[in-house]
C-alpha cells in the first residue's frame, strides 16, 4: 500500500480550480518529485497533503491517516519545508532546534542532527546572517527533528548557487538512504532527474504524466538526435531507408537525423559501407527538460 494516496483532489480559488481531479501514491522510501510551472497547482497540492487547507473535493491519506481529520497523527509522521518558510532574522539556529525539538514527544537529538548536516559550527549565528545554503539546512533539520516517515521538500533548492544546490542534493538523498520516504517538488529539471524515482508533471492544476524519469524521456518526441558532416554527399534513398527516423535535415553541408539509437546505428552502418567520414560528429539524446517542455507546453498557441 502506497504511504501517500491522493485520488480526486480538487481545491478552487474564486471560481477556478487550481488543482483539479488530482491523483497519485507515493511508495514507501522512494522520492517522489512533482514537476510543473509556476502556477501549475503544485504547492497547493503538497499543502493539501499536509493538512495545511481543505480540499474541496477529493481524498488525501497519509501513513493511512486523513491529514484534516487526524491532524495530530499525521503532524508525528509527515515533516514539512514549503517554499515560503521563514524564521525570525534573530532566532538563532540552537533556539529553532530547541523549539521544533520542544513540538515532539520523541524527537531526536537536535546536536547530533545539527552535526549530520553541517551546523555545528553555526549553532549561536541568527537565522538573517545565514547563507541559502545554511539557511536550508537548517528547514531541513527542522522537518527531520519530529523523526517523521516522511518529509515533504517544496523548492528546496531555488536561489541556491550551483556548488550550495549540489551538496543539499546530498543531503536528500541522504534523508532518503536514511529510511524516510520523500516528496520533493521543484522546478529544476537537473534536480528532478537525478533525485526522483518517479515523477508526477502537473499542468494547470492536473497530472499529465507519471512515470520515471526516464520513462518521461522516452516519451520525447525528441528522441536522439545525429549531426555530422559527411565527407561526400548522401543519396536521399539511402536516408529514406533509415530506420525509425522522425526528421532529417540538410543544412550547409551537416546533416541532423532525429530518430532512436536504432537510427544511429543504422546511419554508423551506412557511412561505413559508404567509406565516408563523419566530421563534427555530434550524438544528444532527448532529457527531461525535452519531455517538460513537451507535456507542459500551451498546444493552443
Amino acid at each position: 500500500m502506497p504511504i501517500i494516496e491522493v485520488n480526486g483532489l480538487r481545491k478552487v480559488y474564486g471560481g477556478r480550480p487550481v488543482v483539479d481531479d488530482v491523483a497519485f501514491g507515493v511508495e514507501e522510501g522512494e522520492i517522489f518529485g512533482i514537476l510543473g510551472p509556476n502556477g501549475a497547482g503544485k504547492t497547493t497540492a503538497v499543502e493539501c497533503l499536509a493538512g495545511l487547507r481543505e480540499p474541496d473535493a477529493g481524498t488525501v491519506r497519509v501513513a493511512g491517516l486523513d491529514p484534516r481529520a487526524d491532524r495530530d497523527g499525521v503532524t508525528r509522521v509527515l515533516g514539512v519545508q514549503l517554499q515560503e518558510s521563514e524564521l525570525q532574522p534573530k532566532l538563532a539556529v540552537r533556539e529553532a532546534l530547541e523549539l521544533y525539538s520542544a513540538f515532539y514527544p520523541d524527537p531526536l537529538d537536535w546536536r547530533e542532527l545539527a552535526g549530520r548536516l553541517g551546523l555545528a559550527d553555526r549553532l549561536t549565528a541568527r537565522f538573517g546572517k545565514l547563507s541559502g545554503g545554511q539557511k536550508q539546512r537548517l528547514f531541513i533539520a527542522l522537518a527531520l527533528i519530529g523523526r517523521p516517515r516522511i518529509v515533504v521538500l517544496d523548492e528546496l533548492t531555488t536561489g541556491l548557487d550551483p556548488r550550495a544546490r549540489r551538496d543539499t542534493w546530498k543531503l536528500i538523498e541522504e534523508v532518503r538512504d536514511s529510511g524516510v520516504t520523500v516528496v520533493l517538488v521543484t522546478h529544476f529539471m537537473e534536480e528532478a532527474q537525478r533525485l526522483c524515482d518517479r515523477i508526477a508533471v502537473f499542468k494547470q492544476g492536473r497530472v499529465t504524466a507519471l512515470d520515471t524519469p526516464a520513462g518521461l524521456v522516452r516519451r520525447s518526441a525528441a528522441g536522439t538526435v545525429l549531426s555530422f558532416a559527411p565527407s561526400r554527399p548522401l543519396d536521399d534513398e539511402d536516408l529514406a531507408g533509415l530506420p525509425e527516423a522522425t526528421t532529417i535535415e540538410r543544412r550547409n553541408g551537416h546533416l541532423t537525423v532525429h530518430g532512436t539509437d536504432t537510427t544511429v546505428n543504422a546511419v554508423i552502418s551506412l557511412l561505413a559501407r559508404r567509406q565516408i567520414t563523419a566530421h563534427q560528429l555530434r550524438v544528444t539524446d532527448a532529457t527531461l527538460d525535452d519531455a517538460f517542455l513537451e507535456l507542459t507546453e500551451d498546444r493552443e498557441n
